[in-house]
């Protein structure tokens, strides 16, 4: 697992990672930031909804049988930077230690002490567990999770993953997998080395993929015997293929149920949810075991959702960050993404993108030095022209690598520099004029901003004669789909009614 901060959020230093994530040795050439275009939006939501697929091991010694409170530990510290910080939800803690002493009870360890949870404050889908007797959860998950049972599997993978000692068992197939590359490499020729290489990392992601198999078979075996649904497995897993279904669908090309990577650490959605399906059918018929959906519905009720406001939000278009100060509008159509290394836009159907991302103003000579130091390549010399944005000095240009245009603005605020870039197939002097307003919407906030900054929140509502998925989403403050949303929070298919009288999670300012 990669512990990846979001770069707009997480630093203190506030550096978006620059272009430099694409240098070949001497500088960004447009050609790697083309390249980087086509694929962000095509993997890249994938490769987000991985960091939720339940859920990589971290690398861990045997449980001790006596767990203590080991928040004040540096690897505690270091893991929860890394994911934002702790969100403190005081009810829904409580709730989830309360699962956890059942799953302690129901345990495949005995005498095993019972974990105390934290919660993370990131909206990205996540889990993991520690043989100190820490155990995290995003509140990402919390939104995802439909009921009781399905926290609880998270919860019974992620230690399953712990008394099963995988990432222990997986870093020794690495290291083992290391010499015998080696060892190839140095007796056979480089031809057979490669394949010797190439068999042991298949070897790995075979061996990983089967730890998270084994990871779940157990979960849902301690679920059963703590009392809880072990249907509860299969619908998490289900709504979280919906949920990477859903991103993938705004941002990038829908993958077939049929691709698979057999060098992924994880096994496809579709096969960990029949197992899980499978596993629970060995314990009985649907319907076994507790669901508690009223009660971790209420346990939740006011949890943040999405974005933390002070750390960068998108609402519509419009992406606005009141810790440094500044807002930018996006064309019209595109939709937006504050990702790990940069705010990221893409519109479709016309097949064009937008980077934004920033750092820390050389000081060697100006916007101008700046641009023609080497960062970038293609950069057409005439195209260059200084201007003033909002009160902002600021520099755009615009180049060319194929059949690839760039629209490339640097605008200088406070000690960093922001770097907007467009990416288009044709240049036509309509497109050009978008990629230009959208530029110079760019500025600082005002005073009345910064008072209207609202986070957005989960909220229960019990539903009434004539509600439908349609009217409920309606009350649902997300910047796109609100009625996919509003079924994928709450776990109904498209032909799903509303029940009178029961609950459901909506997303309010």
């Amino acid at each position: 697992m990669q512990y990846n901060s979001h770069a707009l959020r997480k630093t203190n230093e506030v550096r978006i990672p620059s272009l430099r994530l694409w240098l070949d040795g001497c500088g960004l050439c447009v050609r790697l930031f083309t390249i980087f275009f086509l694929s962000f939006f095509l993997t890249a939501c994938a490769e987000l909804e991985h960091q939720g697929h339940l859920f990589e091991p971290i690398p861990t010694q045997k449980p001790s049988s006596s767990v203590t409170d080991n928040r004040s530990s540096v690897q505690h510290k270091e893991l929860v930077t890394q994911f934002g910080g702790e969100y403190h939800a005081p009810q829904a803690e409580a709730y989830l230690d309360a699962i956890l002493l059942k799953l302690a009870e129901a345990s495949d360890v005995p005498g095993q002490a019972a974990y105390k949870v934290t919660i993370l404050n990131t909206p990205v889908v996540n889990a993991f567990a520690l043989p100190s007797g820490n155990l995290y959860i995003t509140r990402g998950l919390l939104a995802l999770s439909a009921d009781a049972s399905e926290a609880a599997a998270v919860m019974a993978h992620e230690i399953a993953h712990v008394t099963l000692r995988h990432g222990a068992l997986r870093a020794e197939r690495e290291r083992e997998a290391a010499l015998i590359s080696q060892a190839a490499a140095i007796i056979q020729n480089r031809q057979k080395g490669e394949e010797v290489r190439s068999h042991q990392r298949l070897s790995v992601a075979s061996f990983s993929r089967q730890q998270e198999l084994d990871a779940d078979i157990a979960g849902v075996r301690v679920i059963a015997r703590a009392g809880f649904d072990p249907y509860g497995a299969s619908r998490f897993l289900t709504a979280l293929g919906r949920s990477s279904d859903l991103r993938t669908s705004l941002y990038g090309k829908k993958k077939s149920v049929f691709d698979f990577d057999i060098m992924s650490t994880h096994p496809s959605t579709p096969d960990r949810v029949a197992r899980a399906v499978a596993s629970a059918r060995e314990l009985g018929a649907p319907g076994l075991g507790i669901r508690d959906r009223a009660e971790y519905l209420a346990a939740i009720n006011g949890v943040a959702f999405g974005d933390d406001p002070n750390e960068g939000f998108v609402r519509d278009r419009k992406f606005t960050h009141p810790r440094l100060n500044f807002s930018f509008y996006a064309p019209e159509g595109f939709l937006l993404e504050n990702a790990n290394e940069a705010v990221f836009g893409v519109r479709q159907p016309d097949n064009e993108a937008l980077r934004l991302d920033s750092v820390r103003n050389p000081q060697f000579g100006g916007l101008e030095a700046y641009l023609n130091s080497g960062w970038i390549d293609g950069l057409l010399s005439s195209s260059i022209k200084k201007l003033e944005i909002n009160g902002l000095p600021a520099i755009i240009a615009t180049a060319r690598a194929g059949e690839w245009n760039f629209r490339i603005a640097v605008i200088q605020h406070g000690d960093f520099l922001y770097r907007l870039i467009f990416a288009v197939r044709a240049l036509s002097d309509s497109v050009d004029q978008s990629f230009l307003q959208s530029i110079n919407s760019f500025r600082r906030l005002t005073p009345q901003e910064y008072l209207d900054v609202h986070g957005l929140r989960l909220a229960i509502i019990a539903a009434v004669a004539g509600d439908s998925p349609e009217t409920l989403a309606a009350r649902m403050v997300v910047p796109n789909r609100p009625l996919e949303y509003f079924r994928l929070l709450n776990g109904l298919a498209e032909n799903d009614s509303i029940i009178p009288g029961e609950h459901y999670k909506i997303v309010i300012e």
